[in-house]
């Protein structure tokens, strides 16, 4: 099988990119690992040959530039075929340039656990209007930034286009210092626990939001944005979702699900047993305290 491309260096104006570095990588289930490596000729064209294809496995081709490495898309091997790569465009860098905003966000809200709390996955799709790729090499600096629900607990990273060892929560905010190029869709992706009793939770918009869609477990919640859009009950994994879609927010947009009590628990009730019990016995022994005089004043005068 041999493996061909293109590498290109974009901005502005996108030119091949001749003369440099690009290796060829295969990734199994137990890890991967880099097997071949050559220059690009001066139209930036790279060829690998390939022998001994491991039918359990993908492949990718990478290229580094001015510090970062980028990567190609999944190749699937077919034996003896000849495998075209897409384009594979790498950038300079910058720490500054235009904003990077939020093309689409997606919020899925499940049902409480039987402690009333609920799980909730969000994944994000960021953009770099610019013509670089943002980066950071301060661990203060961010190359972005958004806020998280207050009072959720449980925060955690997943997995996306943004490693997870590039994102941490501080306070009510998560931050990315992981780097980000030019484009859309570059995904990233984290989990948090909503308390028990929470209602109505609130989704913070601190900027603005292309796309919004939800997805709540909880079909009877009652959500609430401006312009919102019932897309009705989806089945997903064998599991029912109420949809609903906004946009585009402004920041500052008011949104809220109000989120339904918890499933019947009997052990829930054991609180309002105990204390009707205790409620039973002081009457009971109020009304014994009473009885007794009177039962006394019958004894049998000495």
């Amino acid at each position: 099988m041999t493996v061909n491309g293109r590498l290109l260096r974009g901005g502005r104006d996108t030119v091949p990119l001749g003369g440099a570095w690009t290796v060829l990588h295969r990734v199994a289930q137990g890890g991967g690992a880099p097997l071949d490596s050559v220059r690009t000729d001066t139209r930036g064209r790279y060829r690998f040959r390939l022998s001994g294809v491991d039918s359990a496995a993908v492949y990718v081709t990478s290229a580094s530039y001015d510090g970062i490495a980028y990567f190609s898309l999944p190749i699937a091997p077919r034996g003896g075929a000849s495998r075209p790569v897409d384009d594979l465009v790498v950038f300079p860098t910058t720490r500054d340039g235009p904003p990077i905003r939020v093309a689409r966000r997606l919020l899925t809200a499940a049902r409480p656990a039987t402690d009333g709390t609920r799980e909730v996955l969000e994944i994000l799709e960021l953009e770099n209007t610019g013509f670089t790729t943002r980066v950071t090499d301060d661990t203060v600096v961010t190359t972005w930034v958004g806020a998280l629900p207050h009072g959720t607990v449980q925060f955690q990273p997943g997995q996306g286009d943004i490693s997870p060892d590039a994102m941490a929560r501080r306070g009510d905010s998560v931050r990315v210092f992981g780097p980000i190029p030019p484009g859309r869709g570059h995904q990233l992706s984290f989990g948090y626990v909503i308390p028990a009793g929470t209602s109505p939770f609130v989704v913070p918009i601190d900027q603005p939001i292309l796309e919004l869609n939800l997805l709540v477990e909880d079909t009877t919640a009652v959500v609430a944005a401006p312009g919102i859009e019932s897309l009705g009950v989806q089945a997903i994994e064998q599991r029912r979702f109420a949809a609903y879609r906004a946009g585009p927010l402004a920041a500052g947009a008011t949104v809220t699900i109000g989120l339904p009590g918890g499933a019947f628990r009997p052990q829930s009730l054991l609180p309002y047993v105990i204390a009707l019990l205790a409620a039973a016995m002081a009457s009971a022994l109020v009304w014994a305290l009473k009885r007794k005089p009177s039962a006394i004043s019958r004894q049998p005068s000495v």
